[in-house]
């Protein structure tokens, strides 16, 4: 196993000519994608890392400059690809981690054959013109708050994000994987992703993508959606799903697990 691997806790599982890779976003690992590598592992080959700043990734190998923006993290992407001499892949990218398979595609678009967006964003801050669903005081009241107790923010993000039953398992669980970040990590993270402005790049994007959404999302409003199908710079499509929150493949496995499955089968018909 080479160094890249290690320090994202690379697994390759199941066989098959084609590869899927499947990336998590803030505040979760690879145990994210729980529900659905059983029924992709017959017949893909699937690939699993961890993004740097992750609760399950060495805290020492977190450089704040590089991750200061989302550039960082499609470096890794890129290398983690490279490494596995991965000649072109399926990307499932969840969260930030559309994003970053989105600007990752840029410069190597032919590591692509297509990209999968769960619950992605462009911007979350509201803009002229643009709705992201965030004023830069309710950014400043969440930063504050992680900076002050990161664990009773936990406690009080995870339900809200997750959506539906405080007690119920995905909300227990996104709750252990953000609790598992370092706080000064989580906080820096936290500032890159929901600071971040990626509207610029949209049109670079040549790669086909399929954009899935929540119809209900605490950080992602529906229209995101639709501005990121008329923006990107390659064919796309897009799919409202009758989930609700943030990380539907957790909460809501039963209708977003066979809406997955569809979209990495089936390529973006003309």
């Amino acid at each position: 196993m080479g160094i890249v691997e290690e320090a994202h806790n690379v697994k390759v599982l199941g066989s098959g000519e084609r590869i899927i890779v499947l990336a998590h976003g803030f505040g979760t690992d690879q145990s994210l994608w729980k529900h659905l590598v059983p029924h992709l592992v017959d017949d893909f080959r699937v690939v699993l890392y961890d993004n740097m700043g992750a609760g399950t990734t060495n805290p020492e190998y977190f450089d704040f400059n590089r991750y200061a923006t989302l550039e960082g993290y499609a470096y890794d992407l890129l290398a983690i690809l490279e490494e596995l001499r991965i000649e072109s892949c399926v990307f499932v990218g969840h969260s930030v981690s559309a994003m970053i398979g989105a600007v990752a595609s840029i410069s190597r678009p032919d590591l692509f054959s297509k990209i999968i967006m769960i619950s992605g964003s462009p911007r979350y801050l509201n803009d002229v013109d643009y709705y992201g669903g965030f004023e830069q005081e309710d950014l400043d009241q969440l930063f504050e708050a992680m900076g002050s107790n990161y664990k009773a923010w936990c406690s009080g993000f995870a339900p809200l994000a997750v959506g539906g039953d405080m007690e119920s398992v995905a909300v227990q669980e996104f709750s252990r994987t953000l609790f598992n970040m370092r706080p000064d990590i989580a906080l820096s993270v936290a500032q890159t992703i929901f600071q971040s402005d990626m509207r610029q790049i949209l049109n670079l994007v040549t790669v086909p993508c399929h954009i899935l959404q929540s119809m209900k999302d605490l950080a992602v409003p529906v229209v995101v959606s639709e501005y990121l199908h008329q923006n990107l710079g390659g064919e796309s499509i897009v799919e409202v799903m009758s989930s609700d929150g943030h990380l539907p493949q957790l909460s809501s496995p039963d209708i977003v697990i066979p809406v997955l499955l569809r979209h990495i089968r089936y390529d973006i018909t003309a």
